[in-house]
């Protein structure tokens, strides 16, 4: 994350939330690991009696919290499975990591990498909604006050058709703003912290970020337009993705992972438990301080809802936005891109109660 920043701003300031320099070196050993385990497909077998599966994820941001309180709480160990959690740039690459069987699970969202990719064939399917509406806050330039103040400015996303993009172009929306006709440049520039240190220096005008991201820029004077949260629009924006195939070979695999990622949302949303909960988030944010974390917590245990039915109305949202650009998508049936059957067995047997 950090190295993306230092080669693509090319800035020696670094914003309160990324890593100093000491820190960048500590984890890149287990970044090169990781990789290595996600390009040769070291997810399958088991170690020491555990199932071994690899959970990708392509955000760094508070949506992705309910995965690092898992890790760090043991609960994937509790169902007898050894989660590897590892990000990767894009969400185009975690799908392909999935659809190769590379990885198990895939945390993304309502994208058109996700929906490009059932489009095209492959048996990848929404198995669980962790959490079903737009998320984050729009952060501006202090000069920029209202929606319409958007018009000729630029913003940055991680990825055209990806998240980002889709919380961005569904805000715009949303406020009766079109990015052709009102000049907004949309800029793909990378993940949340790379945003945030773009905005930082004067490199675009505004960024959907996560609220631990947009706190920090707010005290250095940028503007929280919007929390995206209070819009209103139904959106599918975190959700667990697994290959249909793979449901059907390993229900029982897919049924832990779960259980796992329930354990941890219950975890989260126990008041008790808020230092624990932000030192995960602060650690996997890289931020320099567990109190730098304290808006992203006081979010995130919002977030989830212990039923983690998949939204079919927020994917139905994202596809409307490809459905003039994308003939594929626009052909999707919601049955085509979700698979409940798991999370309805355990809502069934009442876990969610």
């Amino acid at each position: 994350m950090s190295l993306t920043v230092t080669v693509m701003l090319k800035s020696r300031k670094i914003i309160s939330g990324l890593p100093k320099r000491s820190r960048r070196m500590q984890w890149l050993p287990a970044l090169f690991l990781s990789f290595f385990a996600l390009l040769f497909g070291l997810g399958g077998g088991t170690a020491f009696g555990l199932t071994k599966v690899v959970i990708t994820f392509a955000s760094f941001s508070e949506r992705e919290g309910v995965l690092f309180v898992a890790k760090d709480q043991n609960f994937f160990r509790k169902y007898d499975l050894d989660a590897e959690i590892i990000y990767v740039a894009t969400g185009s690459v975690a799908m392909s990591a999935l659809s190769r069987g590379s990885s198990q699970f895939n945390t993304g969202s309502a994208s058109g990498a996700t929906l490009g990719a059932i489009a095209g064939g492959s048996d990848v399917a929404f198995i669980a909604g962790l959490v079903n509406k737009l998320t984050g806050a729009l952060v501006v330039a202090p000069q920029i006050k209202t929606p319409s103040d958007l018009k000729n400015k630029r913003l940055a996303v991680t990825s055209i058709g990806g998240g980002t993009w889709v919380f961005t172009m569904l805000a715009l929306q949303h406020w009766g703003l079109d990015p052709k006709r009102d000049n907004i440049a949309i800029r793909v520039v990378g993940n949340d912290a790379v945003r945030a240190q773009a905005l930082v220096a004067g490199a675009i005008d505004g960024a959907a970020v996560g609220y631990a991201f947009a706190a920090t820029l707010k005290q250095q004077g940028f503007r929280i337009l919007a929390d995206l949260s209070e819009l209103g629009v139904p959106y599918q924006s975190t959700a667990l993705l697994a290959r249909r195939s793979f449901v059907s070979q390993s229900p029982d695999v897919v049924e832990k992972t779960l259980r796992a990622l329930v354990d941890a949302i219950v975890f989260i949303q126990a008041p008790a438990n808020k230092e624990t909960v932000m030192k995960s988030l602060a650690k996997a944010l890289h931020l320099q301080r567990a109190e730098d974390a304290a808006e992203g917590y006081e979010r995130m245990k919002t977030y989830y809802d212990k039923r983690i039915i998949p939204s079919a109305d927020g994917i139905r949202n994202t596809m409307r936005l490809f459905e003039n650009t994308n003939e594929k998508i626009r052909q999707l049936k919601i049955e085509d891109v979700i698979d409940d059957r798991i999370v309805r067995k355990l809502e069934k047997e009442g876990l969610f109660q």
